[in-house]
């Protein structure tokens, strides 16, 4: 996006589990613009200058305002990985932005929100997401996300599109249909077919930013066929593959690592 720096990067070692990345999204131009953000199963902190805000688990496209000479840091919670930190489950905060202050106690955020204004760089505002959520995790004992989403979307990874898949992932964990469904609701922030439909259109954007057709990016995300992707696509960000993917610059941003692998490793 022309007039736009946005740049990722690992999260410090001992939050590599529950956080995918660290981020800045800038805007060096005098004129105001817009951001599209897409889907992607996770949850983010996210520091404009003025206040911290959670962005939700996001169903469909999402239009950013973004101000002259704006700049946003971020904190990326791997999917799942969010309600012990933030203190409540992911489907409470479906499709919302809601200020920190609201889920966290008032003091806490305010030096937070000290720090953040005061640091020099966005490197260094986002070291002080970074050190709150592991303060956090600390003061409250945050216990590890649920085990059993983690092993969902790693399964979700390798799954063909199929429409019995919610069933079959059931069986394939060792759980009835209405607790997988309630614990990814919990953690995630929607259902398992609902997080099926997310990763495999991830997958899509990275194979195409990767220099495959949309064909061969169909088959190898683990659609049906083309036409189902290009319904999927229609469904989560309002426009077709070709549109969102082969038009210009890419509209999602590049990631540092897969954003599909639950457990820490190189730039994850």
């Amino acid at each position: 996006m022309a007039g736009r720096v946005y740049r990722e990067w690992p999260p410090p070692p001992e939050l590599r589990r529950p956080v995918f990345c660290l981020w800045a999204d800038e805007r060096p131009s005098d004129s105001p613009g817009t951001g599209l953000v897409l889907p992607d199963a996770c949850m983010d902190l996210v520091w404009d200058g003025r206040e911290v805000s959670v962005a939700g688990p996001d169903t469909g496209p999402v239009t950013v305002e973004r101000p002259p000479r704006a700049a946003f840091v971020g904190l990326r919670f791997r999917p799942g990985q969010a309600p012990p930190v933030l203190g409540l489950p992911s489907d409470a905060l479906r499709d919302q932005r809601v200020g920190l202050a609201e889920l966290w106690d008032g003091d806490e955020v305010d030096r937070l929100t000290e720090r953040l204004a005061a640091a020099p760089t966005a490197e260094e505002a986002a070291a002080h997401l970074a050190a709150a959520v592991q303060r956090r995790r600390r003061m409250a004992g945050a216990d590890e996300a649920d085990p059993l989403v983690g092993g969902l979307v790693a399964w979700l990874g390798t799954a063909p599109a199929s429409a019995g898949v919610v069933a079959t992932a059931a069986e394939a964990l060792g759980v009835g249909v209405r607790q997988l469904h309630r614990r990814c609701e919990d953690g995630v922030g929607y259902g398992p077919k609902m997080l099926e439909r997310v990763l495999r259109f991830r997958r899509a954007q990275q194979l195409v930013e990767r220099g495959a057709g949309l064909a061969a990016a169909a088959a190898g995300a683990g659609y049906a066929d083309q036409p189902h992707m290009n319904r999927d696509f229609r469904r989560l960000t309002g426009r077709s593959p070709a549109e969102l993917l082969l038009s210009g610059p890419p509209v999602s941003e590049p990631a540092v690592s897969d954003p599909f692998k639950t457990g820490p490793g190189p730039g994850s």
